[in-house]
């Protein structure tokens, strides 16, 4: 039996109750065979693939928070340091029901190669809670979110790990749970970022995960002898990635015309209205049975159809195994080029490589989604430094990082053989540099 195949039941025997966990290590793994087999005898010698499946540390704890009815509810909280081997842990805290330590495993194992991609010092985590925001007043959000830091305080610092958002949790949550750090600690320092810019956040931090899935993609399509120009694509999710990746799309001089939330989605030829989107997402919190009612050229579809309508380019922004095998299928059958993700592992094992198959170009999200990472450790360093930038000076740094990601990763791809198959190319770039330095650091 190989190594890999080694450590793979290995992680399927520990970890048996978290499916998430499973895939997406059952992807990393096996899209590393050539680097694993050039350099076995070292790697197993020193048990990196143990020691890279395997946590740190992780911390499960209890959230009581009062609601406004003077109900006690109760919540679980978790943080998952996985490696930090080329700087602190960095990942979001994700606020939803469905959240549990298979799935911030699976987030914060994918955040290792995700970081590592962006070439910041910044290593892997990944932290949240069941609480569901929605529905929420503002005072129970900011009881939640107090109680929640007041736990988490003790496991974070801003050259320890520095948590950011994710689904849920937005510039409101950020700022109660840094006030409640603050008024734990008496220190201000850089312990969070997705922060309000009045107390050390930084512009484009909000565009930046949709931006940089636009600037990976414009620079896939410039390499492949395409452009944006003209392209029709399909979004999933109405959240923040899918927002502004909409936005930049749009600039880009390409129609989006699909987005989607839990309840159903829209179909609008006309092309998605990204202020009326945005109206009714970031300033309502509404559904999109909204949209559709100010859009007389939109349709509204209840349940999750986006794959169906027939595009060059398809960008999944929304949750993990949203991408289904028949949707795969879809898509290809509809002459679709590109599927590049927004969202954390949107697309299952084997919706991916039926896409690789067909010869749809995919890029899955630990390079893809890498802009919003990138710009929270801009603004890591922008906090350290006492500094504020320019829009312009963020938006080129990040636009930079991704356009230089995507071209690591094909150069990984072709120096194993595997040319045009950029989820490997991501996994074996991203791998290299943290191995390098788990290496260098002795056995820890």
């Amino acid at each position: 039996m190989s190594y890999v195949d080694e450590v793979l039941e290995l992680v399927k025997k520990k970890n048996a109750s978290e499916p998430e966990f499973i895939q997406a290590v059952t992807e990393v793994l096996n899209s590393l065979r050539p680097v694993v087999e050039a350099n076995e005898e070292l790697y197993k010698k020193n048990a990196i693939l143990e020691r890279i499946t395997e946590p740190d540390r992780q911390f499960m704890f209890r959230v009581p928070w009062v609601d406004d009815n003077g109900q006690v509810q109760v919540n679980r909280g978790f943080r998952v340091q996985f490696n930090n081997a080329i700087g602190p842990y960095k990942g979001g805290l994700r606020l939803h029901p469905s959240v549990n330590l298979g799935i911030i495993k699976f987030l914060g194992f994918e955040q290792i190669f995700k970081n590592s991609l962006t070439s910041l010092p910044i290593g892997g985590g990944k932290g949240g809670s069941d609480f569901d925001p929605k529905g929420k007043s503002d005072r129970e959000i900011m009881a939640f979110c107090q109680s929640f830091m007041t736990e988490l305080s003790k496991y974070i610092g801003a050259d320890v790990d520095v948590p950011a958002g994710d689904i849920g949790t937005g510039a409101r949550e950020i700022g109660f749970m840094f006030g409640q750090y603050k008024r734990m600690k008496g220190t201000f320092e850089g312990v969070l970022t997705g922060k309000g810019l009045t107390y050390g956040g930084s512009l484009a931090r909000t565009e930046a995960t949709g931006y940089g899935l636009l600037y990976l993609t414009q620079e896939l399509m410039k390499c492949h002898g395409e452009s944006m120009e003209g392209k029709t694509v399909v979004v999933s999710g109405a959240g923040n990635v899918a927002i502004y990746a909409t936005q930049k799309a749009q600039q880009m001089g390409a129609k989006v015309v699909t987005c989607s939330d839990s309840t159903g989605w829209i179909y609008d030829p006309e092309g998605i209205d990204v202020a009326l989107l945005k109206e009714v997402k970031e300033v309502k919190r509404a559904r999109l049975t909204e949209y559709a009612a100010a859009r007389p050229s939109a349709e509204y579809h209840e349940g999750r159809g986006v794959w169906q309508i027939k595009c060059d380019i398809a960008l999944p922004c929304a949750t993990q195994n949203e991408l289904l095998i028949d949707d795969a299928k879809q898509l290809v059958a509809n002459g679709c080029k590109c599927v590049c993700e927004g969202a954390n592992m949107p697309t299952t094992i084997d919706a991916t490589e039926y896409l690789q198959q067909n010869g749809v170009w995919f890029v899955g999200g630990k390079a893809a989604n890498a802009g919003g990472v990138a710009t929270s450790a801009l603004e890591m360093s922008q906090n350290s430094e006492r500094l504020s930038w320019s829009f312009e000076e963020v938006d080129a740094k990040l636009q930079n990082i991704m356009v230089n990601i995507y071209h690591n990763i094909d150069d990984a791809a072709k120096r194993y053989g595997m040319e045009g198959n950029y989820v490997a190319g991501a996994n074996i770039a991203g791998f290299e540099k943290v191995v390098n330095a788990m290496l260098a650091q002795g056995v820890c």
